[in-house]
């Protein structure tokens, strides 16, 4: 009955972060057609450019405190007033040293609009760290539907006026205030759904406990934060703002399908696996059926992408992106990985070694430090290669201590997954090669999926791969609920 219950609240989270994630992400994703379609390039390279001060400010706002909260089992209201009010306080410090800094920041990359727009830019500090809480207590529930409530409106909200802006001239101004609408937005659904008020309380006790826990995940959060962001630090001053918004771009696109995986497995998985931490068999069997799933629909998915690429960017952004097609390939390979990097760190985290994710984000990134380093003389392309190259790297480092406590390492991993990925790059060439003597965009892109996701589909049934009937089960359960509520 436990094992059912488990099992049934993991579908059930899935399906409604899901919902949550690609419902949030397919409005998002057609809003961000329209606005590059309005927008220059160079508007979203002065994004692009103060995206690691915004990035490092969020993670020590957070400070690995909803880690924290979801792991402790006996968590209190004066744990949650207190990461409240600990996370306002660093709102409010981080948005008066990014309106002092902002003077500076112009000057680094000789953009003197910088200035305003980080100064502007920096009030997301303030409103984000109101979220945390209220949304850390729906996760705590496994309450992605209610997220998802959230999620849709506000980014509705705040595309309607982002594209207005955008039709009115208001040209990167429209990038920024879309922002701050959504983060608003966030927060006012939030509390009002969570239905929480913070005590007047905070417990230095509270504070030294769960920041001991949440600050090794504050710290590997920065150093990933850094290092995601030292592309677009170096790609902006050393090439101009229309390449920064190239790699922005196609950074973007390559994200859609990956982050929202990794994103929807870290809510959902997190929480449950936290409950399971200390029945070891049960622990691994959950750990090793998600290193599957997650490659089973990554991999395919990513490789369609990159054989459909040109077609897709020219259709959905126009001719004015082309150069962002090549940056968005080899962003594919990179991206591929990511969820499975996610899940080993996952299991770090709910077995409470904060330590060994921090020691092992040390070591990584120092290494993708050093090919950044190396391929930095070259040109965008090598650089953006190196990064693909770093991310597979980076399996060896994100795999060693689950090899070594739980006896599945890169070794192991590789075996339960090297069907899906041969089978990922064999229909990739399969499709490239089809699609090339069509000279119509259109014709490409349709050609191209139905080729890919037919020939995937058909050797996973030829194959049995348990995972396929597991997705279709998981995508029918809100049609059999229906069905059940009409036929009681």
């Amino acid at each position: 009955m436990e094992e059912q219950s488990l099992k049934q609240k993991a579908t059930h989270g899935v399906l409604w972060s899901f919902v949550d994630q690609f419902a949030t992400q397919g409005i998002s994703f057609l809003i961000g057609i329209i606005l590059a379609r309005i927008l220059a390039p160079s508007d979203y390279g002065l994004i692009g450019m103060l995206a690691i001060f915004m990035g490092i400010a969020n993670s020590i706002i957070e400070s690995g405190f909803t880690q924290a909260l979801i792991q402790k089992v006996d968590r209190t209201e004066a744990d949650f007033s207190t990461v409240f009010y600990s996370n306002l306080g660093i709102g409010v410090f981080f948005y008066l040293l990014l309106f002092i800094a902002s003077p500076w920041i112009a000057g680094f990359y000789k953009v003197p609009l910088l200035e305003p727009i980080a100064k502007t830019f920096a009030l997301l500090f303030v409103i984000n760290s109101l979220t945390w809480v209220p949304r850390t207590k729906l996760m705590i529930k496994v309450d992605f539907k209610t997220q998802s409530k959230v999620s849709i409106i506000s980014i509705i909200v705040s595309g309607s006026i982002g594209i207005t802006l955008a039709f009115k001239g208001f040209g990167v101004w429209a990038l920024v205030f879309q922002s701050l609408v959504g983060a608003a937005c966030q927060v006012a659904l939030f509390w009002f759904f969570a239905r929480w008020k913070p005590l007047f309380v905070f417990s230095k006790e509270s504070f030294r406990r769960l920041f001991g826990y949440g600050s090794k995940i504050m710290g590997s959060g920065l150093l990933n934060t850094i290092y995601n962001n030292i592309y677009t630090i170096v790609i902006g001053k050393v090439y101009s703002a229309s390449d920064l918004g190239y790699y922005s771009r196609a950074q973007q696109l390559q994200a859609l399908p990956t982050a929202n995986i990794t994103s929807i497995l870290l809510r959902v998985t997190f929480p449950i696996l936290c409950t399971i931490q200390d029945d070891d068999t049960r622990f691994i069997a959950v750990y090793r059926k998600l290193i599957r799933m997650v490659s089973f629909v990554t991999f395919p998915l990513m490789f369609m992408l990159v054989s459909i690429a040109r077609p897709l960017v020219v259709l959905l952004i126009t001719e004015k992106w082309l150069p962002a097609v090549y940056l968005f390939q080899i962003l594919c390979f990179s991206g591929m990985w990511y969820p499975i990097h996610t899940i080993n760190l996952n299991i770090l985290e709910a077995k409470g070694r904060s330590d060994l994710f921090l020691r092992v984000e040390v070591l990584k990134k120092a290494f993708c430090t050093v090919v950044l380093i190396v391929t930095i003389p070259f040109s965008l392309k090598i650089m953006v290669a190196g990064q693909a190259f770093s991310s597979f790297a980076s399996l060896f480092f994100n795999t060693y201590y689950t090899g070594k406590y739980f006896n599945y390492g890169i070794v192991q991993q590789m075996k339960d997954i090297f069907i899906f990925l041969v089978l990922a790059v064999t229909i990739c060439g399969i499709t490239l090669f089809a699609i090339r003597s069509f000279g119509s965009n259109w014709v490409q892109l349709i050609v191209g999926i139905v080729i890919y996701t037919g020939i995937y589909f058909m050797t996973s049934r030829f194959f049995k791969f348990d995972e396929l009937s597991e997705a279709r089960a998981i995508l029918s359960m809100p049609f059999r609920k229906a069905s059940n509520k009409v036929n009681p």
